[in-house]
């Protein structure tokens, strides 16, 4: 008995078979790191993004690449999957351009754009649902907080409105979205978990990426780390935190991520993050023992 939505079982059901990712960076910027919103970008966020740092090599090269290497050789069917930074953040015809560069190959079944909200408008929702003839499509939502003041803390540079605003204009053309919610961000407490719980609860979400907050060595957030400004969470408060968002989140949301992975090069802290099995023994422990599920203390009043 699967005690939540995993990801892999979801997109078995979809495609017929294993699907598996191809991650490309695209050479994406961050308008709250060239200068428009602001600078730095987010404070957990370092100079690769949240990706390998692949800049050096085009697009169709990352594809054909994973596909000839023994990782192609694990399923049948792929989902491109531009992760780095702010995917949609450039001219429709540099989109456009980017995005037809990686479907090049018939095993291709899908395309996953991860975004900020503030970077969706109608013409690159339209841009996305031209390619849902032939292909999934999925938008991935960076949210990390409901918190506005935890949100300027960690300088996202935009705001809820900012992230209800993209929902609606993505949901207008029936694109599926998956967004994030980070446990452990710098002065959260539970009741944030609860209440950014109940504000994806509330939207016309279909996926969500669990992560725990870590420190990486290029970032704002490890300047904190030092100075003794933020304390990472340990990996009991994060299982307790999973627990509660797993049992309250909607039933049907497909829960494509319980933990965050850092670069083993780049981790300060915690230790911890760099045992995923941890994280993953330790929640279906958890559950199995308690006999908890995912959405059995959801309520729609909530």
């Amino acid at each position: 008995m699967e005690r939540y939505n995993h990801l892999n079982t979801y997109l078995k059901e979809k495609f017929g078979e294993r699907t598996l990712k191809i991650c490309i960076d695209a050479g994406f910027t961050c308008p709250n790191r060239d200068g428009t919103k602001g600078v730095g970008g987010c404070i957990f966020c370092g100079e690769r993004g949240s990706g390998e740092h692949l800049k050096t090599i085009d697009i169709a090269s990352q594809v054909e690449n994973h596909l000839a290497s023994y990782r192609g050789m694990r399923a049948n069917k792929f989902i491109v999957y531009f992760q780095n930074f702010t995917n949609t953040y450039d001219s429709i015809e540099n989109l456009k351009k980017k995005y037809d560069s990686a479907l090049i190959d018939e095993r291709i079944v899908g395309i996953q754009i991860a975004t900020r909200p503030d970077c969706i408008n109608e013409e690159i929702a339209r841009l996305l649902f031209s390619y849902t003839d032939k292909y999934s499509v999925c938008v991935e939502l960076g949210l990390q907080t409901s918190n506005e003041n935890t949100g300027k803390v960690i300088n996202r540079c935009y705001t809820n409105e900012d992230f209800i605003n993209a929902v609606t204009i993505l949901r207008k053309y029936n694109l599926e979205i998956v967004t994030h919610i980070m446990v452990g961000l710098p002065g959260e407490t539970h009741k944030d978990i609860v209440n950014s719980v109940n504000f994806v609860n509330n939207l016309d979400i279909q996926g969500l990426k669990i992560h725990s907050t870590y420190v990486t060595n290029d970032t704002r957030l490890n300047d904190m780390y030092e100075n003794n400004q933020y304390s990472p969470i340990t990996l009991e408060y994060y299982l307790d935190e999973l627990c509660y968002i797993i049992t309250h989140l909607r039933k049907d949301i497909i829960l494509h991520r319980i933990s965050g992975d850092a670069p083993k090069d780049m981790l300060v802290a915690p230790s911890w993050n760099s045992h995923k099995k941890l994280v993953l023994n330790g929640i279906d422990k958890i559950l199995r023992e308690k006999d908890l599920y995912q959405g059995m203390y959801y309520t729609v009043e909530e």
